[in-house]
């Protein structure tokens, strides 16, 4: 298991440096000068050309992606081309919101996609069957960026109930949360329809059932039980790209998180604070995947018994 482990943690650390280099290079690349931004159009090429040298912008790129890496081996993402604060500041007041996002997206998605699933799965080929996947269908169908507005219309300008936008108490974060876990909802609930499907045709659950055990206990604690190996899988991945920073959602309930840090990064060509936003958003992600991969081989051990 340990060797499974450093294996896949390992694997991680090249996914990181690779995912860092090809960032850096990507945002140089984009159109747009930063000390324009900050100066204006109107500013003199000696003043231009000083901030551009006081902010490193005039090396050669090779020189600044090595510069790049070496400040984060010590754990120094830069300074804000735009407020001149720490990089790192910015970070730890919009990566709290994210994760109340996510793990709010992520619960709404399991309260539904888990009765949703199943009911589909032992009424199978049913009007609730139907009915279940009819539900999730439309789930997968919706864009963030129709939906959102669409809660805002009816629950905010039309009811009354919810705030439109904002972070203030946990009334705020209910839109958004639903908004965001509404697609994986769907996406979830069909997979545990097909894992509980192909695994209540085993034998050890016709096994159980002669035994007179209800159908209950045969379908939560027996099915549901060994089928949760691919539905993992969903999860960690899904629950990576929510942790990653759900930026159409955030942008549309004005929610304080890392993608909207990155898109008003983006706008204002503040290279550092993008290349943080981006590093941290994948590095979340390979995380958040990487500890999937350990939680499945200690669920199943062919896997990293096969691995070593």
């Amino acid at each position: 298991m340990l060797h499974f482990i450093l294996t896949r943690f390992a694997s991680a650390v090249f996914v990181i440096i690779g995912v860092s280099i090809l960032v850096f290079l990507l945002i140089h690349l984009v159109p747009g000068d930063p000390v324009e931004v900050m100066l204006g159009e109107s500013a003199q090429p000696a003043d231009r050309e000083a901030l551009r040298h006081a902010l490193g912008l005039d090396l050669p790129i090779h020189q600044q992606l090595f510069n790049y890496f070496g400040n984060l081996l010590q754990f120094d993402l830069g300074t804000s081309l735009h407020s001149k604060r720490p990089i790192t500041e910015l970070l730890a007041e919009r990566l709290p919101a994210t994760i109340q996002l996510a793990f709010a997206g992520l619960l709404v998605a399991v309260i539904i996609a888990f009765p949703l699933g199943i009911i589909a799965a032992i009424r199978r080929n049913t009007w609730w069957d139907h009915g279940a996947m009819g539900v999730a269908l439309i789930g997968v169908s919706m864009p963030n960026f129709w939906l959102g507005p669409l809660l805002i219309l009816v629950f905010s300008l039309w009811l009354g109930w919810l705030p439109v936008s904002g972070h203030e108490g946990w009334a705020a974060l209910i839109l958004p949360a639903i908004t965001l876990g509404t697609a994986m909802a769907a996406i979830l609930s069909r997979m545990i329809r097909a894992s509980l499907l192909e695994v209540m045709d085993e034998d050890f659950i016709r096994t159980a059932r002669a035994k007179g055990l209800k159908e209950r206990r045969v379908v939560l604690k027996h099915g549901l039980s060994n089928a949760l190996l691919p539905v993992i899988t969903i999860l960690g991945l899904q629950l990576g790209v929510l942790l990653g920073g759900a930026v159409i959602t955030e942008i549309v309930f004005s929610w304080p998180g890392i993608g909207q840090l990155t898109i008003d990064s983006i706008n204002r060509r503040d290279y550092p604070v993008v290349q943080a936003c981006i590093l941290v958003i994948a590095l979340i992600y390979v995380v958040v995947n990487t500890l999937t991969d350990v939680v499945y081989a200690l669920i199943d051990p062919r896997i990293r018994l096969g691995d070593s």
